[in-house]
């Protein structure tokens, strides 16, 4: 019973974080935030996290942890590759073109805030990137997707090239209050993969 507390403690205290920093960003936010917004006191936070940073990358951990489920959910509900990216695609666009606060993307809002400041963040950014441009080429590399364009570039680097276009778009996005960036984001896509614009 006490194990299944402490889990519930930090997986609240994680839960409760990723939201403030999706809103705020790393350094604008201080632990009194966090522990007020979750109810949690100071010593149990120290419990759980040996400082803010440790905090970060365990936030981020889970983000990408995650979103790694959600990517494996596509796969047991499309057998098709292409189907599968389509759909991954559309699901960004209509998260990230809505400007919304709480479908807002962990890696636009604070990769590039803290990779100067926390190298411990910076790889769990790294890592969990990886993962998903991993994944990504792997949906890519199945014999269902052999349709799409750019033949002489390998699964591995269209699942660079795409994941890049869409961050950058993402960041335009917000920038512009508009999601026009994310729609030229996926006629492009399309067009890569070969597939009607839906």
């Amino acid at each position: 019973m006490a194990k299944k507390k402490h889990e519930d403690t930090r997986e609240h205290l994680l839960a409760v974080g990723e939201s403030i920093l999706k809103g705020k960003g790393f350094s604008a936010v201080g632990l009194a935030e966090i522990l007020t917004a979750a109810e949690v006191p100071k010593g149990s936070f120290y419990h759980y996290f040996p400082s803010k940073e440790h905090f970060g990358c365990a936030v981020l951990e889970r983000y990408f942890a995650l979103y790694q489920l959600g990517m494996q959910a596509l796969e047991a509900e499309y057998d098709c590759g292409s189907e599968r990216l389509m759909h991954y695609w559309r699901t960004w666009l209509m998260s990230q073109g809505a400007c919304s606060q709480a479908n807002q993307c962990m890696v636009v809002k604070l990769s590039a805030e803290v990779a100067d400041l926390s190298e411990p963040m910076r790889q769990v950014f790294k890592q969990g990137t990886d993962g998903v441009i991993e994944r990504l080429a792997k949906w890519l590399d199945e014999p269902r997707c052999e349709g799409a364009v750019l033949p002489e570039m390998s699964p591995q680097a269209v699942a660079l090239m795409l994941y890049q276009m869409w961050l950058g778009a993402s960041l335009l996005t917000k920038i512009r209050q508009d999601s026009s960036a994310l729609e030229t984001a996926m006629q492009t896509t399309c067009h890569l993969l070969g597939v009607k614009d839906l």
